[in-house]
């Protein structure tokens, strides 16, 4: 799985205005900026999924979350859970239409068919321009808080 995060602390200018702000305010913009920066993402995986039915471009989405540590991370996901292995809570059928399990099939490949990857060059190949967009995102996010 991809892992990546964005590291804001080189930029002095926006960590000092990041610090400025409210607890509840800084998380607002880090989720605007991931966000952001996600959606960069998901419209070139989108656009680089093989189609065959559909199902498996309706499926790719911007998911916001927060884990543990309350940390907001955002990031592409592909619904779907497996019906043999169950790997999650909603049990969805192999033919419902928000049920597109089989992508890791497609990136990855299998002993039977070859890998027709297509989050992995998407992510590559937007990778600048997704922080880019974040940066902008944030510093606009800023400036929204401040002004008010």
């Amino acid at each position: 799985m991809i892992d990546t995060k964005l590291d804001f602390s080189s930029l002095l200018d926006l960590t000092d205005d990041l610090m400025a702000l409210s607890k509840a305010e800084n998380r607002k913009v880090m989720r605007d900026a991931t966000r952001a920066a996600a959606t960069v993402f998901k419209d070139e995986v989108v656009k680089r999924a093989p189609v065959r039915s559909g199902r498996l471009k309706k499926n790719i989405v911007v998911m916001t979350q927060r884990d543990r540590s309350g940390d907001i991370s955002s990031g592409v996901h592909i619904r779907g859970t497996n019906p043999r292995t169950g790997n999650s809570d909603n049990k969805l059928k192999t033919r419902d239409s928000r049920n597109a399990f089989y992508w890791r099939f497609v990136e990855l490949g299998t002993s039977k068919q070859p890998a027709v990857p297509f989050v992995r060059p998407a992510y590559d190949a937007r990778q600048e321009e997704a922080a880019k967009v974040a940066f902008a995102r944030a510093n606009q996010a800023i400036d929204e808080i401040l002004t008010k």
